[in-house]
């Protein structure tokens, strides 16, 4: 079957006439002729596929909304499909759920069509794709090579052009290692955007529900469908309205690099493809900063150490101490052997946490995002047999940390390596920083060029309108003297458009400051009334130009932006305030700065 997969071409296919269930059909068949294992553990009957086809069809006829009308999805088989077995990959385990996990139902009545449960690592323990008693996918390019783990049957049934979509977990990598595998696009949401409701936990208090596809469109727009708040899921959370839009990086953003640290085993083609990356973000209107990556790796660690080791065995403790046996010896000494970290550890751990946080948190006030390979090379299955423990901790050295920090991620192709085998990188950035990666990220996809989704030969799709602010080296001079200060609560709106201070300033004669009530966040208010003394202090930022507008777009009334005179006889942008607004206002021109005001006012 030559039909492209992604959903805005699968949509318009339906759109033109199209037999959803024909093409499923087609999927269905190829699944079952070329056998199950090891990309599947159970595959959907027909007859129940068919059904639910005839019932959106229905539902569409009545003119119910269904933004993934017939898309064929897969699910990983530890997120649970109501009626199918769940194995957490390992048989003894095996339940059949009567409720689909929460992500799945709203992606099913959105008219999404589940194939079937793809293989995993043994209860998501691993970064490999070798733990499986099911069988050990491997890279779609190369049966020698790892197809990554623990989501590995997800990633591969995407690359193969078997589904549209998968979901995935990750806890450490395991939404994005088997992405860079295999070409293909792994979204890591924010923890608590979708919910884990019905999902066998690995370590409850990090999971990740994640999404493979073929694009970062497809990824986004999964996401979308499937977040939100559940109130059954005590880690969920409520997402801000910002989480999702692809916008809110500026023009001039500022991405990170590991000033040092940066590790590609011996992996001259990775290093290579990385470092054309980085010139790449940089043509895409992007400024690199050098950052001291430690803290991030040293988090990373604990998760192979610390608490979150004992997380796994709380999360499965009554079955892995009474079915040791059925469990394959690499997972079971993992698991098992967490038995030994104890309530002191597992504090010191919380706290050593924390200080790595804190420290992270320096390097966040230099960036907008993180750019870092996704792996820094790829294992053939033979070698990670042979070293599970060490190869499956090098996979994770760019990857296990994300979680523990509360960071977004989001992985996507970067090339190929001389050997023939993808290589991917990942842009990281703060929590609920989803949307805004997912706009970058798309757009460094496509800056490859002619780039090809897994090993199907389709090539992306035409990109969407994107949101973005156009890249701009150009600058504009703004004043201002309120909350915007260095320092103050909404300075951060400024740093994240790739502003800097310029210099500090004071305003001629003839303007007024006044202390606006009734606001969110105090503010002043700056007008020009001939009358006062003036010689306010300012601070003037270099704000680059292309994204000065969607800045100006989000200041609320009375305030706006105007030509301020100084005292040395220039004018710039600035912050003014309308007449009217001041009415009954305190003056505080007196004071000769709104900082001085906050410290001297009672």
């Amino acid at each position: 079957m030559n039909q492209h997969l992604d959903i805005a071409s699968l949509s318009s296919c339906y759109a033109a006439g199209a037999d959803p269930a024909e093409i499923i059909a087609a999927l269905h068949q190829r699944i079952a002729r070329d056998g199950l294992g090891p990309v599947w553990i159970a595959l959907v009957p027909w007859a129940r596929i068919a059904a639910r086809i005839d019932e959106m069809m229905r539902r569409r006829a009545a003119g119910q909304d269904l933004p993934l009308f017939g898309i064929p999805f897969a699910v990983k088989d530890n997120i649970d499909l109501a009626g199918v077995p769940t194995t957490a990959g390992c048989p003894a385990f095996a339940y059949v759920p009567e409720r689909s996990a929460a992500v799945v139902a709203k992606l099913e009545a959105a008219g999404a069509v589940a194939l079937g449960k793809t293989n995993l690592d043994q209860f998501a323990t691993g970064l490999v794709g070798t733990r499986s008693p099911y069988g050990i996918p491997s890279s779609v390019f190369d049966p020698r090579y790892i197809a990554g783990g623990s989501s590995s049957g997800s990633a591969v049934a995407v690359a193969l052009g078997l589904v549209s979509f998968a979901l995935g977990t990750d806890t450490a990598g395991s939404g994005r290692v088997p992405a860079a595998c295999n070409n293909i696009v792994g979204l890591k949401p924010t923890k608590g955007w979708l919910s884990t409701t019905g999902v066998v936990p690995a370590c409850r208090s990090l999971d990740c529900v994640s999404v493979f596809a073929g694009t970062v469109e497809d990824a986004l727009a999964v996401a979308r469908i499937a977040g939100g708040f559940d109130a059954d899921d005590p880690f969920s959370r409520r997402v801000p309205d910002h989480a999702t839009r692809t916008d809110a990086f500026p023009a001039a953003y500022r991405f990170g690099v590991p000033a040092e640290g940066l590790e590609f085993f011996c992996d001259r083609d990775a290093a290579a493809l990385f470092a054309a990356s980085v010139a790449r973000l940089e043509r895409l209107g992007g400024r690199k900063v050098e950052i001291d990556f430690a803290p991030f790796l040293d988090a990373g660690q604990l998760l192979y150490g610390g608490p979150w080791v004992a997380e796994r065995l709380a999360a499965i403790e009554d079955f892995a101490l009474r079915h040791a046996d059925d469990m394959l010896p690499v997972t079971r000494e993992i698991i098992l052997g967490a038995g030994r970290i104890g309530a002191v550890a597992a504090f010191r751990g919380l706290y050593r946490l924390a200080a790595l946080a804190r420290r992270a948190e320096a390097q966040w006030a230099k960036m907008d995002v993180l750019l870092l390979p996704t792996t820094g090379t790829i294992y053939r299955i033979d070698d990670v047999l042979a070293d599970p423990i060490g190869l499956n901790t090098n996979l994770g050295r760019y990857t296990s940390f994300a979680n523990l920090l509360d960071l977004a991620a989001i992985a996507v192709p970067a090339g190929f390596l001389g050997n023939g085998l993808p290589f991917g990188v990942s842009l990281i950035g703060r929590a609920f920083s989803d949307g805004a990666l997912a706009g970058l990220a798309g757009r460094l996809h496509r800056a490859l060029g002619d780039a090809a989704i897994g090993a199907t030969g389709w090539t992306l799709p035409e990109a969407p309108a994107q949101a973005m602010v156009p890249a701009s080296a150009d600058t504009i001079e703004l004043a201002v003297m309120g909350a915007h200060l260095s320092g103050e609560a909404l300075n951060p709106e400024l740093t994240r458009l790739g502003a800097t201070l310029a210099r500090t300033a004071r305003t001629a004669a003839g303007y007024s400051l006044y202390a606006l009530s009734g606001a969110a966040h105090p503010k002043p208010g700056l007008v020009f009334d001939g009358k006062g003394s003036g010689h306010i202090e300012v601070e003037i930022w270099s704000v680059p130009s292309g994204a000065l507008g969607w800045f100006v777009a989000g200041i609320p009334a009375p305030l706006g932006i105007g030509t301020i005179a100084l005292a040395d006889g220039s004018a710039v942008k600035g912050f003014l305030c309308e007449a009217h607004a001041v009415a009954g206002a305190d003056d505080i021109t007196r004071f000769g700065s709104w900082r001085a005001y906050r410290q001297g006012a009672p």
